[in-house]
Parts: structure tokens; C-alpha cells; sequence
């Protein structure tokens, strides 16, 4: 899984790309960088559950030891050789310069109540890092989407305030022929320039702010910056679409919803710790076997002369915690209170997804009436300008008020990007607080 994702994210930044805004959506969620992070991340998880889990099966070990005492070591005994004859103690050698040695050893855990709890915790530690997860790949839609109508409101305003360029250009060019003639001043021409100058200024911000926002969503769609990215949807589509129109409406079930989940399972973990804690005051039980070939000589010939001598031995280990003085006592205390935390926390986050979907779904509400409102406002202004652009070329309107509309229009056009751009990231925010990612 975690190779197609990397393959799927070098192949997709390889040559041009078409998306729609689903498939924006769909591409940050498989392979965004903080998604490949996450999915990484759950990988190690499952092998985590799997290493606690070889805890509680047989574990077997081997050692081989080689040993040349240089010196043997030599020790005083009574003299019971030569009693009355001689020294009261003699030196001895017991050891002999060369020994070696083999073997191996059987472990079982048999019962141990701090292993069986945290085998629970680490599958509840494996359920979070799953949900660690689904919750990058929501973040990632989310900014991909955001990204997405970045790149569109900022090409619909470079595209709105191209559309009145020529038309300026065209009315500089009257006005300074006009003036040629002895029937304009140079004033006139002065305030055309400065117009025209301002509507290319705006084209220019608003094509720097889609290169930015491009490059935005190459970041969220985890591709190389640089990568040719065409969006298929318009802004136009997007703003009516009946189902993003409707997510106002939608019901808010926070019981599914992944950040509720996550504190869920908080608590679950926390649980856990103090049944841990808990634990700890039973006792645990684990048997052995080993068996082992030794050998000794005075020269080095393991299996020679001297044969190896075998030895067998099997066991039973009880341990029984008594008395600690009141430490696990406390511990127990402290991850209870940490238990009622997590709770606690669990309350809140609910009550903060609650509050929240309810703050989104009425930001969203006044994003579409407010956008509604400058849709309209832009349309008169463009109708207001038009006119008075006709009745400037028939002459019966003077160049100040050309440019006065001209400035209405130019602010008309920034208010209404800047509204879509309110309703497009506040349904965007509005589906992340639904969970309908």
C-alpha cells in the first residue's frame, strides 16, 4: 500500500495533470506528504502490535563461551594429605587452563497481567494511529480544496478584470486623438492612463495570487512544484452546485465523526494505563529450560581426550510484588485521574464539534447571502460602466466619469472574488466540521 502510494505520487508528478476538484480531492487524500507520513506511520503501528505480541510466545536464546585462564586460579585447603607433617593448608588448583561451553535456553511467559493489558493498549495504540490517518486525509482534502478554489477565484479576477482592459485601451486611444484635436485636456488623458494602469496592476495581483495558489495545491496534492496542473471545474459550477448549497442544511452526528472517535479512544488507552497500573500488584510467572555441553582440559581440544558433559535443568519463576511502600498505590491514583481527564476531554470535544458545525453552517449561510449580494452589485457595476462608456464615445458623457465607473467596477470586481472566496472556504471549513470528507 505504502509503495503504490510513493509510485502514484512520483508517476502523478512526472507530466501535466487534469483534476477535477474531486479528484483533487481523492489525489491529496492517497498522497499528500502528511497522508504518506500518517500511512507510514500506521504501518509501524501493525508491527508494533506484532512484537508485543512475540512477548507472550516462546523465546529462545544461545550462547557459547571459550575460556584460557592464563593463571589458574589456586586456592589454600587444609592439609589433609600429610596431617601433622607438614603446613597446616596446601596450594590447589581445582580449574585447568581451558573450558568451553554451549547451550540453549527456552523462555515462556506463562502469566503476567501488565503484558495482557498492554497487548490491548497496542491495538488500541494501532486503532489511533488508523485514525491518525483519517484524519490527514481529511486535512488534506480540506486544504486541496481550499487550494483548489484559490487557483479558480484568482483566475475568474484576472479573467474579469482582462475583460475591461481593452475597452480602457480603446478609450485612452479616443481620448488622446481627442486631445490631439484641441477637444480633450491632458487631464482626461492623465485620469485613462491612471485607469487602465490600475486595471493591469489588479490583472497582475490577481495571476501572482493563482501562481501562488497553484503552487499551494501542488503542496497539498503532495506533486513536485512545477508539475502542469489543469483544473477542470469552474468557479461558476462549484458555487451552485446543489449539493454544496445544501451542506448548510446538513446534520451534524458527531458520534461518527473522526475527532470524536479519537477521543474515544483516549480513553480506551487511558483505561488501559490503570488496569496496567493495576496490574502490576498481581503476580507473574514464566518458566525455563536450558541445557548446556561443557567442556574442560588443560590443552585446547574441545571434544578430544575430554568429552563434553551435559547439563539439563527446567524451572518455574513465581514473582509476588508485597509491599512498595504505597508507590503502585499512587500510580494507580494518578492514571485514574488521568482517566477522568480523557473523559472530561471527550466531553469537550464533543461539545466543541457541536459548536463549531453550528458556527461553520452560519458563516456559510451569510458567505452565500454576501456573495449574492456582490454578484448582483458586480453585474450593475459592469452595466453601469458599459453604459457610460457608450455615452462617453457619443460624447455625452465626460472622460472623469468614465473613470469614475471604471474605479466601481474594478472595486465591484475585487469585493465579488473576494466574497467567492469567503463561501468557497467556508463550505470547505463547513464540511470539515461534518466530517463529510
Amino acid at each position: 500500500m505504502i509503495a503504490a502510494i510513493l509510485l502514484s505520487a512520483i508517476s502523478m508528478g512526472q507530466g501535466p495533470v487534469s483534476l477535477s476538484l474531486q479528484q483533487a480531492l481523492d489525489m491529496a487524500a492517497k498522497q499528500s506528504y502528511a497522508v504518506q507520513a500518517s500511512a507510514l506511520e500506521a504501518a509501524k503501528a501493525k508491527h508494533k502490535v506484532k512484537e508485543v505480541t512475540a512477548i507472550g510466545f516462546p523465546q529462545i536464546s544461545g550462547e557459547v563461551a571459550v575460556n584460557n585462564y592464563i593463571d589458574v586460579p589456586t586456592q589454600l585447603i587444609p592439609n589433609f594429605f600429610t596431617p601433622g607433617l607438614g603446613p597446616d593448608f596446601v596450594a590447589a588448583q581445582f580449574g585447568l587452563p581451558w573450558n568451553a561451553s554451549g547451550g540453549l535456553t527456552l523462555s515462556q511467559l506463562i502469566f503476567d497481567g501488565s503484558y495482557l493489558v498492554g497487548l490491548k493498549a497496542t491495538r488500541a495504540l494501532a486503532e489511533q494511529s488508523q485514525q491518525d490517518l483519517e484524519k490527514a486525509a481529511t486535512d488534506a482534502r480540506n486544504q486541496a480544496a481550499k487550494a483548489y478554489f484559490g487557483v479558480l477565484a484568482a483566475e475568474e479576477g484576472e479573467r474579469l478584470t482582462g475583460e475591461g482592459i481593452p475597452l480602457l485601451e480603446k478609450s485612452l486611444n479616443e481620448v488622446t486623438a481627442m486631445k490631439d484635436a484641441g477637444f480633450m485636456e491632458d487631464i482626461d488623458v492623465d485620469r485613462m492612463t491612471i485607469q487602465l494602469e490600475q486595471a493591469k496592476a489588479q490583472q497582475r495581483s490577481f495571476k501572482q495570487q493563482a501562481d501562488v495558489a497553484r503552487m499551494l495545491l501542488a503542496l497539498a496534492l503532495g506533486v513536485p512544484q512545477g508539475t502542469p496542473i489543469t483544473l477542470t471545474d469552474d468557479l461558476a459550477g462549484i458555487v451552485n452546485n446543489a449539493d454544496e448549497t445544501a451542506l448548510s442544511e446538513q446534520p451534524m452526528d458527531p458520534a461518527g465523526h473522526v475527532e470524536l472517535r479519537y477521543a474515544e479512544n483516549l480513553v480506551v488507552l487511558q483505561d488501559l494505563n490503570r488496569k496496567n497500573e493495576r496490574s502490576k500488584a498481581m503476580p507473574s510467572l514464566g518458566g525455563f529450560l536450558n541445557h548446556q555441553q561443557a567442556w574442560n582440559g588443560p590443552a585446547f581440544d574441545p571434544g578430544g581426550k575430554y568429552p563434553f558433559y551435559p547439563t539439563t535443568v527446567w524451572g518455574l519463576k513465581l514473582t509476588v510484588p508485597i509491599f512498595s511502600s504505597g508507590n503502585r498505590y499512587h500510580k494507580v491514583k494518578q492514571a485514574e485521574f488521568a482517566l477522568q481527564q480523557t473523559e472530561v476531554n471527550r466531553t469537550a470535544t464533543e461539545q466543541r464539534l457541536r459548536t463549531f458545525a453550528e458556527q461553520s453552517r452560519s458563516q456559510a449561510r451569510t458567505a452565500f447571502d454576501n456573495y449574492r449580494t456582490e454578484e448582483r452589485n458586480l453585474a450593475l457595476a459592469r452595466s453601469i460602466f458599459d453604459r457610460t462608456s457608450i455615452k462617453f464615445s457619443n460624447g455625452a458623457a465626460a472622460s472623469f466619469e468614465l473613470t469614475q465607473e471604471q474605479g466601481n467596477y474594478l472595486l465591484a470586481q475585487q469585493t465579488y472574488i473576494q466574497r467567492a472566496v469567503e463561501l468557497l472556504m467556508a463550505r470547505a471549513d463547513l464540511r470539515k466540521a461534518l466530517d463529510l470528507y
